[in-house]
């Protein structure tokens, strides 16, 4: 046994790296939170067009590039234009004081903005009221119960990908394990969220669902990068989806307060399309749910394949060794 300590050089070298590794997960975290502003946030303005181009004209000088306004004809309009997750809220002018509607289920962060703006047209000599047209649960009215729940989903899915692949052989057996752990996992969480902590409401089922989907992605896609690239795919798959993944998400505010293209970006990860989707199902009747939904299905689906593939290749590379072990000619026993 090598008792002789490490060369100094590989001290230094390990420290280097631990220092990268810090430096890499502080930027990841903390860029998104640092840059955060509102930039093309979608929302609508209600009311006559003399009204309404004269609102969408102040937004646009006041904050230049804040918001992506769409005209509506009326209350009800703005109003089913914020249930269909289409904008996050509106300004009402159609029934003469201003009003500005809100949907703090959707994301309280934007809610708050919203209330800015209110205050900023109370400012100008125009009382506006707010409203809250799908509010947070009353259990949890800051909504700190879904924000805190993305890094859970995200780190779950890394823990079963980890255990299955130390504790588990077989590829199908992994595949049905990680499903296993997803489906009850999903139901758990959702208990504490739904039930013990009140921050979600809707039907259980469905929020656990959502739940599921989100733990399978994560952990369907790390197996599938261990078995092929071995201990390097835990690496690949914790970049993905804690690095990337969860800062990118925009659980904690929005996707259109993220710098840049990154908020879209995010969108486009488990993370980001479970946090989507989870509110689309609790709060808004599932509207919103088509690209999210995409986005989970299609990496399960792609962790599924590359583990699918090592199993295959794993499978023809024993069937061609034990075909070379009976071809090989019998050696010959000295008498």
């Amino acid at each position: 046994m090598n008792t002789a300590p490490t060369p100094w050089p590989r001290v230094a070298a390990t420290v280097g790296l631990l220092t990268l590794i810090i430096s890499a997960l502080l930027t990841a975290f903390a860029w998104p939170a640092a840059r955060s502003s509102v930039h093309d946030l979608p929302i609508a303005v209600a009311g006559p067009p003399a009204a309404t181009a004269q609102v969408t004209a102040a937004l646009e000088k006041n904050r230049p590039g804040a918001f992506d306004v769409t005209t509506v004809a009326d209350t009800a309009a703005a109003e089913a234009a914020i249930r269909n997750r289409d904008v996050y809220g509106a300004i009402d002018l159609s029934s003469g004081a201003p009003q500005v509607l809100t949907a703090s289920a959707g994301s309280p962060v934007v809610a708050q903005t919203l209330q800015a703006v209110a205050a900023a047209l109370a400012q100008n000599n125009t009382a506006a009221s707010v409203r809250d047209v799908v509010p947070t649960p009353a259990d949890d009215p800051r909504g700190a119960g879904v924000t805190a729940a993305a890094l859970p989903m995200v780190l779950g899915g890394m823990l079963a990908a980890v255990l299955l692949t130390l504790r588990v052989r077989g590829t199908a057996r992994k595949i049905t394990g990680a499903l296993a752990y997803s489906v009850l996992g999903g139901l758990a969480m959702t208990a504490i969220l739904q039930y013990w902590l009140g921050s979600l409401t809707g039907d259980y089922l469905a929020n656990s669902g959502v739940m599921a989907l989100s733990l399978a992605a994560t952990a369907l896609t790390i197996l599938g990068f261990e078995s092929l690239l071995g201990t390097a795919g835990f690496g690949l798959g914790a970049v993905i989806m804690m690095l990337l993944g969860n800062p990118l998400s925009g659980a904690s505010s929005a996707p259109e307060m993220l710098p840049g293209w990154s908020g879209a970006f995010g969108q486009f990860l488990p993370p980001g399309a479970a946090a989507s989707l989870l509110r689309s199902v609790a709060f808004f009747d599932g509207n919103g749910y088509p690209h999210p939904l995409v986005v989970l299905l299609a990496w399960m689906a792609f962790g599924a394949l590359l583990c699918l593939l090592s199993g295959l290749r794993g499978a023809r590379r024993a069937a061609v060794e034990e075909t070379a072990g009976k071809q090989q000619p019998p050696v010959p026993v000295a008498v």
